[in-house]
């Protein structure tokens, strides 16, 4: 099958900025357990990677139009069930409701496996399976499970995945559905995580936690990649993102110093803004106060179960790209959240997960401090990272929202 044009050049610690063979089978940096990032010869890049020959590739299937800045290199290794490409779709009732009337959603709930997990663990299991790994472990909370599923069943490989003991009960027969083997714990992602760090050591299979391993965000910026793409290589003024491990983020942000370096894309960058549950809120609350790194959060507690992340390794590269761009972040209050996932299915937004409403109930949050999200000329865009198949609506809004059902009878 060939090559696939890939110009990975090196890893490089995040923090450390130490740098490592990518052909090395990495997860956390060695010098300071922080993130690693896959880093690419972009000058060779630019030599094949234009506006016209991504049009041309059309017939490739999906985030691999983008090969020169993913990081396996040989097609005979990629892992794929037709990820990526999502639309960017205009949100014109929702929008004008919100005081928005330029929103756009990035639809991700159409990927594989319903949401942007799909992106990062096709890259991750790709790109492991190419260094020789047969047998995967990761921690989730609902999404993650059923893309690193799917994708190693797709590989042949062995999957283990820890989810919280309340993970939604259509994730946890996702994961069986396709043969995984599923471990349920009695505490948060950050349990399942510590968990499932010591049985990788155990057993030898290989950890692709978030941001634990340089891959997942490299299917992810793909995100940004397409988002950049799909404007006419203009990016939106503001991208609002529900933010747990802040993988999508993170991804995006790398990707648009990607394109500029391509000449793609100019300086301008859109203000990001992270968003969370306000039971659990560790990167607003570093924010807020200043700080670079995030306290672990006490007690989170969300429904919104894919941000409720405690601790993220990556805290500090989300909190760097908020402040580079001039962006924030803000929490969200659970009401609101469940509201706001029956509001936007009403203004044609489609069923959208508890985390997508969390951004959209962000907005009129950011308008009433103050924070601009819209000028007569500007344009947001909403990262809607998954459709809701796996979690209805809190029962109690659902019984003051939805009209009885009247059946007629003669």
């Amino acid at each position: 099958m060939g090559a696939t044009g890939s110009t990975l050049a090196y890893l490089e610690g995040a923090l450390s900025e130490a740098t490592y063979s990518p052909d090395e089978l990495m997860n956390l940096d060695p010098v300071d357990d922080r993130p690693l990032l896959a880093r690419y010869d972009l000058e060779e890049a630019a030599r094949t990677l234009t506006p016209e020959s991504l049009a041309s590739r059309r017939t490739t299937s999906g985030m691999w139009r983008w090969a020169e800045l993913l990081p396996v290199r040989e097609q005979s290794n990629v892992v794929s069930l037709g990820e990526g490409d999502t639309p960017l779709l205009p949100q014109p009732r929702l929008g004008e409701a919100l005081g928005i009337p330029r929103l756009s959603t990035k639809v991700e709930g159409l990927n594989p496996t319903g949401s942007f997990k799909a992106r990062g663990m096709a890259a991750a299991v790709s790109r492991a399976l190419e260094l020789g790994v047969t047998s995967f472990i990761a921690p989730s909370a609902g999404n993650a499970a059923g893309a690193l599923a799917a994708y190693g069943a797709a590989a042949g490989a062995e999957v283990t995945v820890l989810t919280p003991a309340d993970v939604a009960p259509a994730s946890r027969d996702e994961v069986l559905a396709m043969g995984g083997r599923l471990v349920l714990v009695e505490g948060l992602i950050s349990d399942c995580g510590r968990i499932a760090s010591a049985m990788a050591g155990k057993t030898g299979a290989f950890d692709v936690s978030t941001l634990k391993e340089p891959y997942r965000v490299e299917g992810k910026k793909t995100m940004g990649l397409e988002l950049a793409e799909q404007r006419g290589w203009r990016l939106p003024d503001v991208i609002v993102y529900p933010t747990g491990g802040g993988t999508g983020l993170v991804g995006m942000w790398k990707a648009f110093g990607e394109l500029e370096t391509l000449g793609m894309i100019g300086p301008e960058r859109p203000r990001m803004v992270s968003v969370q549950a306000e039971g659990c809120a560790p990167i607003v609350r570093a924010f807020e106060a200043g700080e670079r790194f995030a306290e672990p959060w006490e007690d989170a507690d969300t429904r919104a179960s894919g941000i409720r992340v405690p601790s993220a390794v990556g805290d500090f590269l989300i909190l760097d790209a908020l402040r580079e761009s001039g962006g924030t972040a803000v929490a969200v209050d659970e009401q609101s959240i469940a509201e706001m996932q029956m509001f936007a299915g009403r203004m044609g937004a489609g069923y959208v997960s508890p985390e997508s409403a969390a951004a959209l109930a962000a907005v009129p949050e950011l308008r009433e401090r103050g924070k601009s999200v819209e000028t007569p000329t500007s344009s947001s865009s909403i990262a809607a990272s998954a459709r809701s198949i796996r979690r209805l609506p809190d029962s109690r809004i659902l019984r003051s929202s939805i009209p009885p059902t009247t059946i007629w009878s003669r």
